[in-house]
């Protein structure tokens, strides 16, 4: 999955919309995308969406942060319908996401899903408290997908009066974003980047993916449906990559005893291979 684009809880128009787009996940929001008093009604609707036609596009769904009193309440009416994964708000150490994964076993079972089916991704650093266990993922639960960093939560609790200037993150936003990228390595699963909050700023859009694809993410979020292609390309690997990366595991299949090879006169080794491997996997070849 390269693209998780955003939907409103309680819009079904921007569903349908982001169902005939090429987003290769809707989050589905019952969180910040929907005002207080409509709560309850984007539970029913939500529930409406994940009841439609499933395509090939993955359905995740934001619930309430643990804190609010209203997780129980979401998973309750969503996790019937087998949603392909929850994502965790003001996700502060891998203690929630733990407990997010019991609270799933208890709904599949219920339902008669397999257990362990549905997939989480932790919102890691809305907090100045989350930034401090970003290095704590590494098996907080097999669940977990990936981790997903942001800016605008985090500037309200450092009390920050912006993020950004003239597009690029400020320091303490660009420690949390690579803090993510290092946490989720370190913890062998995907880190994906923010959104951009920059709507009709494509070439800005396009080049935050390219810059978060060249770091190391394997996917970024979005909130409006013309950044989707642009961040599926970016995060495509390219037929010269792929070529690269054929040639390389092709050396070291050759060769397996060998540390270091040479293609093209450059010495490639073993960090090259794995490097080579999941650009590979990314295209599922």
């Amino acid at each position: 999955m390269r693209s998780f684009l955003f939907v409103p809880g309680d819009n079904a128009h921007k569903f349908q919309r982001a169902r005939e787009g090429a987003a290769d996940a809707l989050i589905l929001d019952l969180e910040d995308s929907v005002a207080t008093s409509q709560k309850d009604a984007a539970r029913a609707i939500t529930r409406d969406m994940l009841s439609a036609q499933r395509s090939a596009q993955s359905l995740f769904v934001r619930v309430n942060a643990l804190d609010t009193g209203r997780t129980l309440g979401d998973l309750a009416v969503v996790m019937p319908l087998h949603p392909n994964g929850i994502v965790l708000p003001k996700c502060s150490c891998a203690a929630d996401v733990a407990q997010l994964s019991h609270y799933l076993d208890a709904f599949e079972a219920a339902a008669g899903h397999e257990v362990g089916a549905t997939r989480i991704v932790g919102v890691a650093t809305e907090t100045a408290e989350s930034i401090f266990a970003l290095s704590g993922y590494k098996d907080a639960s097999p669940r977990l997908w990936g981790i997903m960093w942001g800016g605008e939560d985090l500037a309200a609790s450092l009390g920050a009066t912006e993020n950004n200037i003239d597009g690029a993150f400020t320091g303490p936003f660009l420690l949390a974003r690579n803090l993510c990228l290092i946490g989720a390595a370190a913890a062998g699963i995907v880190a994906i980047d923010t959104v951009s909050t920059r709507i009709k700023d494509l070439e800005h859009v396009e080049a935050e993916a390219r810059a978060a694809r060249r770091d190391g993410f394997g996917a970024k979020a979005v909130i409006h449906p013309s950044h989707v292609d642009i961040v599926n390309r970016a995060f495509t690997p390219t037929e010269g990559e792929m070529e690269w990366a054929r040639r390389v595991v092709e050396a070291f299949r050759v060769d397996p005893q060998a540390g270091v090879v040479t293609i093209d006169g450059r010495m490639i080794d073993k960090p090259h291979e794995r490097a080579a491997r999941k650009i590979l996997a990314a295209v599922g070849r």
